[in-house]
């Protein structure tokens, strides 16, 4: 089995954002794994189900989520990538912070499996 390219993984997580953005619910579900779960930058940990029905009814909203360079480690069956992000929420409050996905291959699509969120320490 041949690993995709790195491109392919790029493209992913931006797709992915994108429908936590629009709040395409559908492809939201189908890109992230039953036993998702996201680490904030507060700390605060959420399940699949969670996380997608706050976005679902709302409760979490992302205005914008702007991506850094995208790194990217692969194996067949498995993906990281890692890079920074702005958040925006509809309160105007925003975050930078680094991102690390985990991806896993299931049959023929890979889904999210794990996501680690860090804030950027604010210079002084």
């Amino acid at each position: 089995m041949s690993t995709a390219s790195d491109d392919h993984f790029r493209a992913l997580e931006r797709t992915r954002t994108q429908a936590l953005v629009r709040r395409d619910m559908a492809l939201a579900w189908q890109m992230h794994a039953p036993e998702y779960q996201l680490i904030t930058p507060g700390g605060k940990a959420f399940d699949r189900a969670s996380y997608l029905g706050d976005i679902a009814a709302g409760e979490l909203c992302y205005v914008r989520w702007e991506l850094g360079d995208i790194a990217v480690r692969a194996s067949a069956a498995m993906a990281l990538v890692r890079y920074q992000a702005l958040l925006a929420f509809p309160s105007g409050k925003t975050v930078r912070c680094w991102h690390t996905d985990s991806y896993e291959l299931r049959g023929t699509s890979w889904q999210a499996v794990w996501s680690q969120a860090t804030a950027v320490a604010v210079p002084i």
